[in-house]
């Protein structure tokens, strides 16, 4: 039994460490094809009309800031139309109406669409917006986003290649200080922004609109079958139908907007929730049809990973239980063991993932001190794994397909430190997941006992990480709650 007991957890870490493997490809894919960046093929004699579209739900504190901003984009007023699609049902609905008046009255073309009915939420708002929209090209961008006056100029002249589905920017955050909770997710997006889809784009890999951020040919989504509603990641669901279809996406890391990180741990957990569900649904739905595509093996290969990268939660959330039962089973198992098995496992799974982010950081601005980025590993790599419960969650809704609605992220127009955001109204709802985190933090505080104990001192970090990611994530999700 105890020989069992050590295969499974040796097998665990090891399909673990294998999508640690993975992010160091995708490291190495960007560096390999770092000078491959994308140009346009041309520029418009005459620039094409673009229409903005707005999608938003009960977004009083941030709704004004984005339409000033999104207001101050540089582009002929002729060929440019916003749409707030509200789907609201809070004050949100009367700031909006009032900004939208106002933004009018400066001559600008503002069209207000409300609906009663959510059917679809976000997509389905997005796809309700086509239906009046004037442009032949759709900007997006979600409620919490501040987008600088030229990202029009710096996109729009990709279009001038007629097999340009999409092009996206990256992600810059606004409240990236505020506190450690926002370092740690800016990190783990910068990781995803520049690593991840660069390394997909300029390898000729597939990568997926991030439902914000991007402007679309309007005839692709059209030709890959509209916005559909059976995810809860509308935004990736169409990008893989999009490129399936032979449309091809540009990716510009250069090129950013800013947004609003979540302030509290609820919110976050919500956020990851959402993409790590709708990522699975999208799995089941189209990993079969990707497998049998005339593409690329390796497309096909970063398609499963890419898709099937949340599996590793429910791995991690298992490790987390075996850790002790191991510790104790063995007892006899000495240094040649640990140096063999334990340490080259436990580098996989941490160690590449630490340098993912680095890289990624080093990338944004070489001249950031490594300290800096350095120090908050430790909490990114505990933030990930004090996840698991609720990723784990969010796994099995989705092979089980149970249905849930869109629950958006609470957004509250916090940008610096001496901003509070504990008097604002939005909340995400309470459950019991915060409760698990905080049993778990106390059966791994049993497990560095029971380790100084048997002498198993270079298991420590690694139970001192797990320790740490339950009572952080439990602690600060029991805390903001009241």
């Amino acid at each position: 039994m105890s020989n069992a007991l050590i295969w499974v957890y040796l097998g665990i870490l090891l399909v673990l460490a294998m999508y640690g493997f993975h992010r160091s490809i995708l490291v190495y894919l960007y560096y390999r094809h770092r000078s491959r960046a994308p140009k346009p093929a041309g520029t418009f004699e005459e620039l094409p009309r673009v229409t903005v579209q707005l999608p938003m739900f009960n977004e009083m504190y941030v709704v004004e800031r984005l339409l000033d901003a999104v207001a101050e984009i540089d582009y002929p007023r002729d060929r440019f139309q916003i749409q707030v699609l509200d789907d609201s049902t809070d004050e949100t609905q009367q700031i909006c109406q009032r900004k939208v008046a106002e933004l009018r009255g400066r001559g600008l073309d503002v069209e207000y669409v409300h609906r009663t009915d959510r059917t679809g939420f976000k997509a389905g708002a997005l796809e309700n917006g086509l239906k009046t929209a004037t442009g032949e090209f759709v900007l997006i961008f979600d409620a919490d986003f501040v987008p600088n006056p030229d990202i029009l100029q710096k996109t729009v002249h990709f279009f001038t290649d007629p097999g340009v589905a999409m092009v996206q920017v990256r992600w810059e955050h606004v409240n990236r200080a505020f506190s450690g909770l926002t370092e740690a997710q800016a990190l783990m997006l910068d990781g995803h922004f520049v690593m991840e889809h660069a390394g997909r784009n300029r390898s000729g890999r597939f990568f997926n609109f991030n439902g914000t951020a991007g402007i679309w040919r309007r005839s692709a989504i059209a030709d890959a079958g509209g916005w559909q509603h059976d995810t809860l990641t509308e935004d990736m669901d169409l990008s893989y139908r999009a490129q399936l279809k032979g449309w091809r996406f540009v990716y510009l890391p250069e090129v950013v907007a800013p947004a609003e990180l979540p302030v509290e741990m609820r919110s976050f957990k919500s956020q990851q929730f959402r993409w790590a569900k709708g990522s699975i649904q999208v799995a089941r739905k189209l990993l079969p049809t990707i497998f049998r595509a005339k593409v690329p093996f390796r497309v096909k290969v970063e398609a499963f990973f890419h898709l099937t990268n949340n599996f590793a939660y429910p791995l991690l959330l298992l490790l987390s239980l075996l850790l002790l039962p191991n510790l104790i089973v063995r007892t006899t198992h000495g240094w040649r063991e640990v140096l063999m098995i334990d340490l080259p496992l436990f580098f996989g799974t941490t160690v590449s993932i630490a340098s993912f982010y680095i890289a990624s950081e080093r990338e944004i601005d070489p001249e950031k001190g490594l300290w800096r980025t350095i120090r908050r590993l430790p909490l990114v790599l505990s933030l990930g794994i004090g996840l698991c419960v609720n990723q784990t969650r969010a796994v099995f809704e989705a092979l089980l397909g149970h249905e849930t609605e869109f629950v958006r992220t609470p957004k509250h127009g916090v940008s610096g430190k001496g901003e509070s955001w504990a008097a604002k109204k939005y909340r995400t709802a309470r459950d019991v997941i915060p409760y698990i985190e905080l049993s778990l933090a106390a059966y791994f505080a049993v497990a560095m006992v029971i380790a100084a104990q048997g002498g198993h001192w270079v298991s420590m970090p690694f139970l001192a990480l797990f320790l740490g990611g339950f009572a952080y994530v439990g602690t600060l999700s029991v805390h903001q709650s009241h």
